[in-house]
């Protein structure tokens, strides 16, 4: 009889320690961490300075970690996205055809006005057309950026104005090799010549200015990030403003960068991109 009741005590043991595993095992697993991929606009440090506060503080809000993971220039970052080495962006890279395959959705975009692509020189420069800059070096973000390079090259080619790209890895360098009379001139965004001007006390005449686009957009790889915690991320990025901490975060951030406005994060959707996808349709092949 007692080894009977011995042999059922260990059986319920052994039952009670099987049913205590998956939860042990629960309790050892990794939290789940997304890494988060924007747009080199600036330099390696001050888009680290931009971004660092609002990702964290957007983790925090959705009890899901994003971890920034930046490349040294614009080009080598997005070269993360295509390799499929991060789940939420902040970029306008993901456009054309053959990279809307991937998979990437809109959920969010900054409240920034309109960006234009710009061709500026400094204002002190014996250039005031767009035909002087024939034969001549522009300095440019680099090869990846859509409104800083893609939309003022194509332009320039439309116009036969045969210019030498300079890439400088982001736009603060491109502008540092224009004032340091490296290049001619730049091609950016209006937000960005506006924010150089405004941190930098530098003064640009600009040449030419395109239609509008809506500022980069936040998105998602909707392969990889399941609809629950892209709503617990979009909510933190939409919401953020409208908390007193959060606004604060943005409103330093904006302050580090030059932006004229504390910018922060609004609801948008695929279909408020359809302007870049109608540039792959009639742009030239190099830039496709």
């Amino acid at each position: 009889m007692n080894r009977q009741i011995l042999r059922t005590v260990v059986q319920a043991c052994a039952l009670f320690m099987a049913a205590l595993m998956p939860v042990a095992a629960l309790a050892q697993a990794k939290p789940v961490v997304y890494r988060f991929s924007p747009v080199n606009q600036w330099d390696i440090n001050r888009t680290a300075t931009y971004w660092n506060p609002i990702i964290q503080y957007v983790s925090e809000k959705s009890g899901i970690q994003l971890q920034l993971k930046i490349g040294r220039t614009s080009a080598d970052t997005t070269s993360y996205v295509l390799a499929q080495e991060v789940e939420i962006v902040f970029s306008n890279h993901l456009f054309s055809p053959e990279r809307e395959s991937l998979g990437w959705k809109v959920f969010g975009r900054r409240n920034a006005p309109p960006l234009r692509a710009q061709i500026a020189v400094a204002a002190d420069s014996d250039i005031t057309s767009l035909e002087q800059l024939a034969g001549q070096q522009i300095g440019f973000a680099g090869p990846e950026a859509f409104i800083g390079y893609k939309l003022p090259y194509a332009h320039l080619l439309t116009r036969k104005i045969d210019v030498t790209p300079v890439f400088g890895g982001n736009q603060n360098a491109a502008f540092a090799q224009l004032f340091a009379g490296k290049v001619q001139a730049v091609g950016s965004n209006s937000m960005l010549i506006d924010g150089y001007v405004n941190k930098e006390n530098r003064k640009f005449r600009v040449l030419w200015t395109s239609d509008e686009y809506h500022d980069l957009a936040l998105m998602y790889s909707s392969k990889k990030v399941p609809e629950k915690d892209v709503k617990a991320i979009s909510a933190a990025f939409l919401n953020m403003h409208k908390d007193p901490r959060g606004a604060q975060i943005l409103h330093t951030a904006s302050n580090e960068v030059g932006l004229k406005q504390d910018a922060y994060f609004i609801p948008s959707n695929d279909g408020d991109y359809t302007s870049y996808r109608r540039f792959y349709q009639t742009a030239p092949a190099s830039l496709r």
